[in-house]
């Protein structure tokens, strides 16, 4: 059995798509959505692109469709950093008839992956979607959230950045991100079974960029120059995650 686990899409159908191509070549037997498919440039499509696929996908929400659903059901945004409210807002204009779909994704799913055993997928950590950790973070603060969990593996995204490393006795591997990774331009995605292999997927960046400024995304042109064609660097989201790691601050 072979699955590819993708994360943190934001709504970069282009990079999708090279991603699914080589997912296709792969011949995998699942997909795993980690989370965070929304906001970006063409949300609808994205997930039309996902629930459209022949091979069986399997979802769990991300910070950001709590966000996208809190914002739906009229609920207060003061968690969210203000400078990212008017894209959650936009966002849930664009998908009010997903809410039903965003609202029955877990926090967490298991799979049994020969080679590998059992394996734990969630979004930030297994206890909440929005804490974060890096491969830098001391291991004895991430041992309280990784112990009693039974799981062989666990796979995350939320920070855009992979890494594979030990916690304890729990193998902790970072799929990074397919719309928005940080450090090399492209698209980052995991293929687990029997083993995990950190894949890195280029693609047309100016074909992308074209797509993407033809959009209606309200931050199109913010969000070529800054995370498709110049993505900030490791060094740089590394510093600035030491500051956050392990809140709860959506």
């Amino acid at each position: 059995m072979r699955v590819a686990a993708i994360y943190d899409i934001h709504g970069n159908l282009p990079a999708l798509e090279a991603v699914l191509q080589e997912i296709n070549e792969a011949e995998v037997d699942q997909i795993v959505v980690g989370g965070d498919v929304v906001p970006g440039p063409l949300p609808k499509e994205t997930l039309r692109c996902l629930l459209d696929l022949p091979v069986p996908i399997q979802f769990i929400y991300g910070n950001c469709e709590v966000a996208v659903l809190e914002q739906m059901a009229g609920l207060d945004l003061s968690a969210v950093p203000e400078q990212v409210r008017p894209i959650i807002r936009w966002t849930a204009l664009q998908l009010p008839e997903y809410q039903p779909l965003f609202a029955g994704w877990p926090m967490t799913i298991r799979c049994e992956i020969p080679g590998l055993g059992d394996v734990l997928f969630c979004h930030g950590t297994p206890r909440h979607e929005n804490e974060i950790f890096t491969r830098l973070t001391a291991e004895d603060r991430l041992l309280p959230v990784f112990e009693g969990l039974n799981a062989a593996v666990v796979v995350c995204g939320h920070t855009h950045m992979q890494f594979d490393r030990m916690v304890g006795r729990t193998r902790v591997v970072n799929a990074g991100s397919v719309g928005m990774p940080f450090a090399e331009p492209g698209a980052d995605w995991l293929l687990l079974g029997p083993d995990i292999q950190l894949k890195h997927t280029p693609y047309d960046l100016p074909k992308a960029a074209d797509r993407i400024r033809a959009s209606d995304y309200p931050d199109a042109a913010d969000f070529v120059a800054r995370y498709l064609l110049h993505p900030p660097t490791e060094a740089a989201m590394l510093q600035a995650f030491a500051h956050a790691e392990l809140k709860y601050a959506r």
